[in-house]
């Protein structure tokens, strides 16, 4: 798939955000959990795609099936200052 430096950017801030499950950048972006993985290792440093890995890796807040049902947003309240 090819993606606007827009939509490469956001696919990677969400992908780094440890609220925002695989399955909300599948929805909006059409890339599961595979696809996605493949697509920040081509978009990455690898450092980075390897410090990516470890912290997604494992993360039960990255899927929605084993996060707890007290996470009703996808990010932090202060994540997003208004101004």
């Amino acid at each position: 798939m090819n993606f606007s430096n827009e939509d490469t950017s956001r696919i990677i801030e969400m992908a780094w955000e440890d609220r925002t499950p695989f399955e909300a950048i599948r929805e909006n972006y059409g890339l599961n959990e595979t696809s996605l993985i493949k697509f920040m290792r081509r978009q990455l440093k690898p450092s980075s795609f390897k410090l990516w890995r470890a912290r997604v890796s494992g993360r039960a807040t990255k899927h929605s099936k084993l996060r707890s049902g007290n996470v009703l947003r996808a990010y932090c309240p202060t994540q997003y200052k208004r101004g």
